[in-house]
């Protein structure tokens, strides 16, 4: 059980992030600071890997590449949604990427989802409808709860790209990989947003540490823990983080109208049935198209 117990430790870090980016946002801009965030990320893990860096080979610079490259997207776009909206609120939008992760299998790798993981859709649906029904009626959305919907789609590319080259990389080089490659397109993409250089202020600098930490030490355990526990059962577990970033939100006083916390509980209960595993037949368990995945690419 000891990989799983990791992911869910991920869980509670992860949900913790939403709020201290929100925070570090009041001194800077948002692609500055996560491109900020990972450069100091890879750095740690530089540090980390050590001499494991000299066998660094061109799969590895392959795979974090398109890693890094779906990182951005996700957390650069997330980061601008939080400009605008309560950090709970996006924890439970950013959720989305669960049910959506068999589908985007689906959409890649040829493997139409079960039933429940369309029940699961459903469920998040009505969920992100109901998130977004305080402000916007549930038929419309914000900006900054549109541009996170839209980072959704590359954290799904993220957990299906992990689970892809898990079995074929060394961890901790391909981590290295990823965060630098996040890092450089997040400040490549400042120019064309727009976002300039923020005053220096050392709270960035303190927040950018920590976070980068954190975002070292959740892609390493991910990297780790997928080598043996399935996209389909990791999603599981990562339903736990939009439910900690609610607490730790509330906490810091964010306060959010029931009808938002009830589609947030639709979220999660999407996540949990979109994941579930279907039974085939007596005494076995099917499993997921990502857990699938890594099945089929397992030595014999």
């Amino acid at each position: 059980m000891r990989p799983e117990w990791v992911l869910a430790g991920v869980t509670f870090i992860w949900g913790g992030t939403f709020l201290a980016v929100q925070t570090a946002l009041t001194w800077s801009g948002p692609l500055f600071f996560v491109g900020l965030r990972f450069a100091v990320a890879a750095g740690i893990m530089a540090l980390l890997a050590g001499r494991r860096l000299r066998g660094l080979t061109a799969a590895e610079l392959w795979a974090g590449g398109w890693i890094g490259l779906a990182i951005a997207g996700g957390y650069g776009l997330q980061t601008v949604g939080l400009e605008t909206i309560p950090s709970s609120k996006s924890a439970f939008i950013t959720a989305l990427y669960v049910p959506l992760v068999p589908v985007l299998q689906w959409i890649v790798l040829g493997r139409p989802p079960g039933r429940l993981t369309w029940i699961g859709v459903v469920f998040a649906t009505i969920g992100l409808m109901l998130i977004a029904g305080p402000e916007a009626g549930g038929l419309g959305f914000s900006f900054g709860e549109l541009i996170t919907i839209i980072s959704v789609l590359a954290i799904a590319a993220e957990v299906v790209l992990i689970s892809r080259f898990a079995l074929t990389v060394d961890a901790a080089r391909v981590t290295v990989v990823q965060l630098a490659v996040a890092s450089a397109l997040c400040f490549a993409a400042m120019g064309a947003a727009g976002e300039s250089v923020p005053v220096w202020d050392w709270r960035i600098l303190w927040f950018a540490l920590g976070l980068g930490l954190a975002s070292a030490v959740i892609q390493l355990a991910m990297n780790w823990a997928q080598k043996s526990v399935s996209a389909t059962r990791s999603t599981l577990i990562y339903a736990g983080e939009p439910v900690w970033a609610a607490i730790i939100g509330r906490m810091a006083g964010e306060i959010l109208p029931l009808t938002a916390l009830i589609g947030g509980v639709f979220v999660v209960l999407g996540m949990v049935v979109g994941e579930w595993p279907a039974r085939r037949r007596p005494g076995k368990l099917s499993e997921g198209p990502a857990a699938q995945e890594v099945r089929d690419r397992m030595p014999e």
